[in-house]
């Protein structure tokens, strides 16, 4: 009697639910799931890229290899067959595709796939410089097999660059799920759209934001919990297409906690970026940033407003609010 009663309280619940489902109105009770990129083929996508940017640290479970020959086809073949497939759906959401015929947004996608594949060697260009940025920068890395098998920070650094070639050839959704998969993993969230120069070094990383229309030149360093953002989003949808994120200039240093925000900020070379600043103004370069002798000071209000007070210059460091 009660696995009766069980049954028919679940059953109960499922037609509630089916129920709930039936309200065309919500966007969220649209019922396309082959209309969406498939989220796991795009990680295992990833997976491979990631493989053969870095041929000689990651196994493949599924195949043996003779050479290193055999080894690029298999996986660039895998490559172009499904990451074709996930390019296509994704098209498809694009209004630039919209009405176009099935045949065009293939033959749109198989281009898009060569030419990203042409890119692979720029992006190991480029990840090769910021492994040796963060062999530079980081006493405690034993070697670069270290960095390139256990560092959160070239993972991201990796997966954005590739993420950054799709979104430049005009490619919705994956280059996001591909970026959000590495922020998931390590704690470091880079926007695809993100452009950064060579020699770029995250150390610990959890906690960063780039957004993404911030610019980051070469030779850039970030500790944990930097926030490079927009100063506001109050104006919605309306901003996009918008410099909503700063310019980061060569060789400047952003240590933990320190946020830097507006599209018009711009970093200028060889500054440096104390902890737990709160920029929203150009800096300029050369400049020390810091914050010294804070005192906490809580104002009357409904809103409770904190501010800092007796921040205090000296001959060697510049301070901002």
């Amino acid at each position: 009697m009660g696995y009766m009663t069980a049954d028919r309280e679940m059953q109960e619940i499922v037609n509630d639910i089916l129920c709930d489902y039936t309200n065309e109105e919500r966007y969220i009770n649209r019922m396309n799931l082959f209309d969406q990129p498939d989220t796991e083929s795009i990680r295992d996508i990833l997976q491979k890229l990631i493989k053969i940017v870095f041929p000689g640290y990651f196994r493949e479970k599924y195949y043996r290899f003779y050479n290193l020959n055999s080894q690029l086809n298999v996986l660039i073949e895998d490559v172009v067959y499904n990451l074709e497939k996930q390019i296509v759906i994704s098209l498809k959401q694009s209004p630039s595709y919209d009405g176009k015929e099935d045949k065009d947004v293939e033959s749109a996608a198989h281009e898009i796939i060569l030419e990203f594949l042409r890119r692979i060697p720029k992006v190991r260009e480029y990840v090769e410089t910021d492994v040796e940025a963060t062999y530079d920068g980081d006493p405690a890395a034993y070697n670069r097999n270290e960095i390139v098998l256990c560092y959160p920070g070239l993972y991201a650094i990796t997966v954005s660059r590739i993420a950054h070639e799709l979104y430049l050839l005009g490619v919705p959704l994956i280059p996001r799920i591909m970026t959000e998969y590495a922020h998931g993993l390590t704690g470091i969230d880079i926007h695809p759209g993100t452009t950064i120069g060579k020699y770029f070094f995250i150390d610990h990383g959890t906690g960063i934001v780039i957004g993404e229309t911030a610019i980051i030149g070469s030779h850039v360093k970030i500790y944990q919990g930097v926030t490079i953002g927009a100063l506001s989003t109050r104006g919605g949808h309306r901003l996009s297409n918008v410099k909503r994120h700063p310019t980061i200039e060569d060789n400047v240093t952003i240590y933990s906690g320190a946020s830097i925000l507006g599209g018009e900020t711009v970093i200028g070379k060889n500054a440096v970026i104390g902890s737990n600043a709160f920029i929203t103004t150009s800096i300029a370069a050369e400049a020390r940033v810091s914050i010294r002798n804070q005192e906490l000071n809580i104002k009357g209000g409904t809103r409770g407003e904190i501010a800092v007070t007796e921040m205090k210059p000296d001959d060697s460091w510049f301070y901002i609010i």
